[in-house]
């Protein structure tokens, strides 16, 4: 049987406060490195809150009601879940390790408090959390997001005061400044974890 066909796939967690750039950034580096010919998954989590103009069910986010999360809990289908902004995230289990299973890797879009799950249940995972330049910085990128009123905004910037503090449990940390360095950055590591796991 060949390499890939017998080959455990690698977990990455990536996670970063809100508005920090972390979906655009996991996007832009699985389409970076599908085009060199390296085959990445992108895990959809399940999440109890409403879509956000323009996204689409099953491809940003499997959109649940709480009962129906709550029931995956009781099942125990959840790798990692937690309670954020008073609404459930999650990242299905069988799913995940079906794509591990097969060779392929799989990228985590998710918040510390899951990514710090995932590492007592994978213990190889790769962590790398994303910074912002500041704070005054991820404000006036929440705001131009749009989709937030004041007082999400002004929660959003004190958890993410909070969520900084755990940026020492990862294995990486990067600061999205520029967004074409800190997305070469984060490929460098994919590229240097590729080359030992070989």
């Amino acid at each position: 049987m060949s390499k890939q066909a017998t080959t455990r796939g690698r977990l990455y967690v990536v996670s970063a406060p809100s508005g920090a750039g972390k979906t655009s950034l996991t996007h832009a580096l699985i389409e970076r490195l599908s085009a060199s010919g390296r085959t990445m998954r992108f895990s959809v989590s399940h999440t109890t809150r409403a879509p956000r103009p323009g996204e689409v069910d099953g491809r940003d986010y499997h959109f649940v009601s709480q009962e129906e999360f709550r029931a995956m809990i009781a099942a125990d289908e959840f790798l990692e879940y937690a309670w954020v902004f008073d609404r459930y995230y999650g990242t299905g289990r069988a799913e995940t390790e079906r794509w591990l299973a097969a060779g392929q890797d799989v990228v985590l879009d998710i918040d510390w408090q899951g990514a710090l799950q995932v590492r007592q249940h994978v213990a190889d995972a790769v962590l790398i959390f994303i910074q912002p330049p500041s704070l005054a910085e991820l404000e006036k990128r929440l705001r131009a997001r749009g989709s937030e009123d004041e007082a999400s905004i002004a929660r959003c910037l004190n958890d993410a005061e909070a969520e900084m503090g755990h940026a020492g449990e990862y294995d990486h940390q990067v600061v999205n400044d520029c967004f074409a360095d800190a997305l070469a950055e984060i490929e460098q590591i994919f590229v240097r974890t590729a080359a030992a796991d070989q």
